[in-house]
């Protein structure tokens, strides 16, 4: 049902969240869509989401990360096949240009998120994509 994943964090500033994750941490920029998402990675399989903070989510508080499930088919199917599990959605699938999304919380309250990705408006980088 997965295909890959990411952890997201919510940060006040693109630049400073860049520098630190790929200078000092030393993790690969794999891309950047200005200052809207940027994503960086560890070796094989984890992938780290730079995203602005909103009021919504705010950034460097507990809660202020959530895990994001990158779906290999429908949303719609994982999210029927979840709810039979007894996994309770916030609100209806949230969908954009970038695709479709769905919230959920795990037993402890941590946020999760399902990710049906749509790679064609992803792959024409908007603002400022780097492919490195």
């Amino acid at each position: 049902m997965f295909s890959s994943g990411n952890i997201t964090i919510y940060v006040s500033n693109m630049e400073a969240a860049i520098r630190f994750y790929s200078e000092v941490l030393g993790l690969k920029l794999a891309y950047r869509f200005g200052d809207q998402w940027a994503s960086v990675e560890l070796g094989k399989g984890l992938t780290i989401g730079l995203h602005p903070a909103s009021a919504q989510m705010p950034a460097g508080r507990k809660g202020s990360m959530a895990i994001g499930l990158e779906l290999s088919g429908s949303i719609d199917d994982a999210v029927r096949r979840l709810e039979s599990k007894g996994v309770k959605f916030h609100g209806p699938i949230n969908r954009d240009k970038s695709g479709a999304f769905a919230g959920f919380e795990d037993p402890d309250g941590n946020q999760l998120y399902l990710a049906e990705l749509n790679w064609s408006h992803v792959e024409q980088g908007e603002g400022r994509y780097q492919q490195v």
